[in-house]
């Protein structure tokens, strides 16, 4: 029997969080805030969750899933589970969704306690020891059955009496409205994820804002890093396929690392090099003044320069060559937007200062260097660099003087 007694007032409750969770999937959807939210106004309404639990599979590079779990009086913590993991772990082959999934099943309830105890999965026992009394989850499909899409969640409480019948129909009752919502936000956040990975975040949330069009963008001021790995053809032919590519993304990973976790933003992979970008005067999230933007790129080099040296070591260890590589710093004006046919575009920044860049790099080879630098860089950074003289670079008339700061180490 229901033993809860207020059901007019629960009830109105209830209708209170399904119209406000239909009003959340109108609007932009932060999964945390709004798993959070929805179990707070659970528990307010009367239903006596101490834990809530909710995940599903998404498309980032890296990992395959996410989850939320929240309890009661500490809020909520978001896990991300990588490829490797998520769909072949002991845990997920152990758990009750794995379970529902495989027997397309859309809830299931278990008692913790009492004489209707039933503890046949792992999870369950250690809610148990957690203090839970009573269990129940539930797989939610956008669309085809044949598909992971969806989500699959649990409520537990600590309820001596467990949950009642008036709390499983509210909870039943409002996993579909949960799921319009989510369903709703797992979109976006793919969709961010997308174009983060492709685009950068910078040159992403533009596009994600509405510059789509050939010729949308913007004329900024940056530091231009323009990087590349020597050797590369002579290693694609002596190295598998498979060899080649971990060893180029290694090296990739070295640069582009660097790059965003000193404040930069990588444009676009060529091959074995790569464009980055550091942002002047209030272009973009990470932008800076100039003599900030040229430290900010001379410290990524250094960083750069020590993963690299690390990758170079253990490969040493292997009985692998070493990587050698060249980067040029640039400081100018560029075009930062959209480029190609109406059809297929990309992202990017193109003028004078980029080409700059790139033939500055080709110099490394020639003199010995892995980094030069331009003398407009070097009047700008607050700092001390070494000049290594004048220099003719490629479709330039005029010798350009080539600076550098730091050796291999």
């Amino acid at each position: 029997m229901d033993g809860n007694t207020n059901n007019g007032q629960g009830g109105a409750l209830i209708d209170e969080i399904a119209d406000w969770l239909m009003d959340q999937a109108l609007g932009k959807v932060d999964l945390a805030t709004l798993s959070e939210q929805f179990f707070n106004r659970l528990y307010a309404a009367g239903i006596p969750v101490s834990r809530g639990h909710i995940a599903f599979d998404t498309l980032h590079p890296l990992f395959a899933a996410v989850s939320m779990e929240w309890n009661r009086g500490k809020g909520i913590e978001t896990n991300y589970h990588p490829h490797v993991t998520a769909k072949h772990s002991e845990n997920w082959l152990n758990s009750p969704f794995y379970a529902m999934i495989e027997n397309d099943m859309t809830f299931l309830r278990r008692h913790l306690s009492g004489d209707e105890v039933l503890l046949d999965f792992p999870i369950l026992k250690e809610l148990q020891e957690a203090g839970g009394t009573d269990y129940l989850a539930y797989v939610v499909r956008f669309g085809d059955i044949r598909t992971d899409s969806g989500i699959i969640g649990s409520w537990m409480t600590d309820r001596p009496a467990g949950f009642s019948d008036r709390d499983l129909r509210s909870l039943l009752r409002l996993q579909k409205r949960l799921g319009v919502a989510y369903k709703i936000g797992i979109r976006e956040q793919i969709s961010e994820n997308i174009v983060t990975a492709y685009l950068g975040r910078s040159a992403g949330q533009k596009v994600m804002n509405g510059s789509i069009q050939r010729g949308d963008g913007e004329d900024i001021h940056a530091v231009i890093w323009f990087c590349d790995l020597r050797g590369s053809v002579k290693l694609a032919n002596a190295l598998p396929r498979g060899e080649f590519l971990t060893l180029l993304n290694s090296f990739l990973e070295c640069m582009a690392g660097a790059v965003l976790d000193n404040g930069g933003e990588v444009l676009r992979f060529v091959g074995d090099a790569a464009l980055a970008i550091f942002t002047i005067d209030g272009q973009g999230n990470h932008s800076c003044k100039a003599s900030e933007a040229c430290k900010n790129a001379l410290a990524a080099a250094g960083d750069a320069a020590k993963r690299i040296s690390a990758l170079n070591q253990q490969r040493q260890e292997n009985g692998d060559s070493v990587l050698e590589y060249g980067l040029g710093l640039h400081i100018g004006d560029v075009m930062y937007g959209n480029i190609g046919s109406p059809e297929r575009i990309e992202f990017t920044v193109i003028g004078a200062a980029a080409n700059m860049a790139a033939r500055i790099e080709s110099k490394c080879k020639v003199l010995g260097k892995p980094l030069l630098i331009s003398a407009e860089f070097a009047g700008k950074f607050p700092g001390q660099l070494q000049s290594v003289g004048h220099h003719q670079l490629d479709g330039i008339d005029e010798e350009q003087e080539l600076f550098t700061n730091i050796q291999l180490p």
